[in-house]
């Protein structure tokens, strides 16, 4: 059994595609997970798991959608990998960076090699790209996510599969959540 970390794309956004956690945790532990904890609201679990990153999404992905109607893509990693991504942040000793505007962006399947490229010709603003530890990262700036034209679906395209962000202070708790699991 080892620790994973799923990150749901995609849920409890506007009024549409609700996931409770309480919900979500109990719908894990159906699941063969242990010890599943949540962390906000936008769909970050840890777990406990047998089996392989692959092996849980698709657990995961078919009881989602089972139990709430609808399928959302959720990408899965070992909890092992996170220090990983922690360490490789481009943007983590900059000064000029802003915590909650740099995202890492884990994809479902390896990310392609021209991606960050691809998409450093749609930034604008001063956004920054970069390819780092097999994840993609992105520090949007001082204008934020919702002023980008990095939509989800262009970032996905340049990726070459579903992908999911999460900003830097949701990459440290995790980070922090995985550590105390011991």
């Amino acid at each position: 059994m080892q620790t994973f970390v799923a990150l749901m794309r995609g849920i409890n956004v506007g009024s549409t595609r609700k996931v409770p956690m309480a919900e979500l945790r109990a719908l894990c532990a159906k699941a063969g997970c242990k010890h599943p904890e949540t962390y906000i609201q936008s769909g970050n679990l840890i777990v406990d798991a047998e089996g392989d990153a692959a092996e849980l999404r698709s657990r995961l992905e078919k009881a989602v959608a089972k139990r709430f109607g609808f399928a959302v893509d959720i990408v899965v990693r070992a909890g092992s990998d996170w220090e990983g991504y922690v360490a490789t942040n481009p943007f983590a000793h900059d000064a000029d960076a802003i915590p909650k505007m740099v995202h890492l962006y884990l994809s479902r399947d390896p990310v392609k090699s021209g991606a960050a490229q691809e998409l450093k010709q749609k930034a604008q603003n001063r956004e920054r790209i970069s390819l780092a530890g097999g994840a993609l990262w992105i520090d949007y700036g001082v204008n934020g996510v919702g002023k980008s034209k990095l939509t989800p679906l262009l970032i996905d395209k340049a990726c070459g599969s579903p992908t999911t962000g999460r900003n830097w202070n949701s990459v440290l708790k995790i980070r922090e959540m995985i550590e105390a699991r011991g």
